[in-house]
């Protein structure tokens, strides 16, 4: 699924209160050295909290609330703690989903005793060569 979402961003101290309206999403941007926290890291906080969000209610089979077009700065959660402005935010939850779920899954498979004898005498990884062929046939693109 792909998305763009009306977000608020909050800007005080040296954080970025970060709110999605249509998803119940309140998270907020750190600065990492006392430094002010940039819109850059607010956006991608905020992408990534969408990201998350859409997964979880795809998984569950939950529907996913349709972006509204847009957002009253003044109604938001944070709007009283400090200056606030909207944006739009994209996501795309296959792209996300393949960036964050690397984890391994044990697959068994059946090969011809010989060819497995030749794949072990020629030392080739027969887990890696199934992951290639599989993303060659899939056309998708090798997560790293």
């Amino acid at each position: 699924m792909k998305a763009v979402y009306p977000v608020l961003f909050t800007e005080v101290d040296t954080n970025i209160l970060i709110e999605v309206p249509d998803l119940d999403i309140l998270t907020e941007a750190n600065s990492e050295d006392d430094q002010k926290a940039s819109i850059a890291d607010a956006i991608m906080m905020a992408r990534d909290a969408i990201g998350l969000k859409c997964i979880e209610l795809e998984d569950s089979g939950n529907e996913i609330a349709k972006p509204s077009m847009e957002l009253d700065v003044n109604n938001g959660t944070f709007s009283e703690e400090g200056k606030t402005f909207s944006t739009f935010v994209d996501v795309d939850t296959k792209e996300y989903r393949r960036q964050i779920d690397m984890k391994v899954v044990r697959k068994n498979v059946c090969l011809p005793s010989w060819l497995n004898y030749e794949a072990d005498k020629a030392g080739i990884n027969v887990s890696k060569v199934l992951q290639d062929a599989l993303i060659n046939v899939l056309g998708v693109h090798q997560r790293y």
